[in-house]
């Protein structure tokens, strides 16, 4: 796996980066030797923040560990990414299992949001509304937008307040 590091207002030490290499390389066994995870070092004030993202076969796993003690922001950030890379391990190995189970793309829902309060650019790539709800939870995020494999246009899956989730897609 290639691990990236960067600082931003802060001086990354060798000490400090082979104990990221070794904490964050502990994944290796779990990816693919393709996987390319991305290490953020920021300061502000007295707070130490650590963000990594880690790309695998076209999924983004993202943690971020946040204290007054660097290192400790690395143990953080390596516990909430474990915890996340063995979620993705096991819905993988749960997608193998139900190939067959292909998941139906459902209607849209009227519980839309009164007003736009944020704006997001992503990279689309073709994938199952499925797939869509696997990444959103990996980044742990409220929404995600990606191409639809079987339309062939641009939806949004997001979770609802109620657990479960919404798909957005273009009236034809």
């Amino acid at each position: 796996m290639k691990i990236n590091i960067r600082g931003k207002n802060i001086d990354v030490t060798e000490a400090l980066r082979q104990y990221i290499e070794k904490r964050v390389g502990k994944f290796e066994k779990f990816l693919n030797e393709l996987a390319e995870a991305t290490v953020t070092i920021s300061t502000e004030k007295f707070t130490h923040k650590i963000d990594v993202l880690v790309k695998v076969n076209g999924h983004l796993i993202q943690a971020e560990g946040k204290t007054e003690d660097l290192y400790s922001a690395v143990d953080q950030v390596v516990e909430k990414l474990e915890k996340q890379i063995l979620k993705y391990k096991e819905k993988v190995q749960n997608k193998n299992k139900k190939e067959s189970n292909k998941f139906a793309p459902t209607t849209p829902t009227e519980d839309m949001p009164k007003r736009i309060v944020k704006y997001k650019k992503f990279d689309l790539r073709p994938m199952t509304p499925e797939e869509a709800v696997d990444q959103m939870e990996l980044l742990d995020k409220d929404f995600f937008i990606f191409v639809n494999s079987f339309s062939g246009d641009v939806n949004v899956v997001y979770k609802r307040k109620d657990g479960n989730f919404g798909l957005i897609e273009p009236a034809k």
